[in-house]
């Protein structure tokens, strides 16, 4: 996982969406940022995806940034294309850039594991948090609540640092062009 105090790793990625190249500058004015790996197909994804829409919005209005990167093999996930992409952000309403990294290189910058897969940076873009959403899974009853990442977001912005424990994302694996992926999923 990426160390807590990690500088942001810089990207500059395309936002189907737009047609328009979004890059980690584009951010700085943010009193936090929230990185988050997504997909379109991912039952993880889909059961928070609504719920994270509404979130996203609320933090906005608070001065937080959120980044949406979708990172996955598109050649074999077809659900997850560029155009696949421009759908998710209207069907969920999504207000935050949903970026595509396509040569993978931004996915594995931040360590990202899983989808979705959470990063938390202060106003100096160093890492405060990662780690899961909430304690709700597409199999359990528990409420989706966005509990965790709110908690760290608002400890952010009080001036607070890292929150501990931290809990792991839990999701559905980065899906890794041939050859493309970290040593540890290799």
């Amino acid at each position: 996982m990426l160390a807590l105090g990690t500088v942001a790793p810089d990207f500059t990625l395309p936002e189907p969406a737009t047609h328009l190249n979004r890059s980690l500058a584009d951010f700085a004015e943010a009193e936090a940022l929230v990185v988050v790996f997504l997909s379109n197909h991912c039952p993880f994804v889909k059961h928070l995806a609504d719920h994270f829409s509404a979130f996203a919005l609320e933090y906005e209005a608070k001065g937080v940034a959120v980044v949406g990167i979708m990172s996955n093999d598109v050649e074999k996930y077809t659900a997850d294309t560029p155009d696949r992409m421009t759908e998710e952000v209207a069907c969920r309403g999504y207000t935050f850039p949903y970026l595509f990294d396509e040569s993978q290189d931004i996915a594995r910058a931040y360590q990202a594991a899983c989808t979705p897969d959470f990063f938390l940076f202060d106003a100096t873009r160093r890492l405060v948090y990662r780690g899961q959403y909430d304690g709700s899974r597409p199999s359990l009853p528990t409420p989706v609540t966005g509990g965790d990442l709110g908690a760290a977001i608002d400890a952010v912005l009080a001036g607070d640092g890292p929150l501990n424990p931290q809990i792991p994302s839990v999701g559905c694996n980065i899906k890794w062009k041939a050859g493309n992926a970290p040593a540890r999923f290799g």
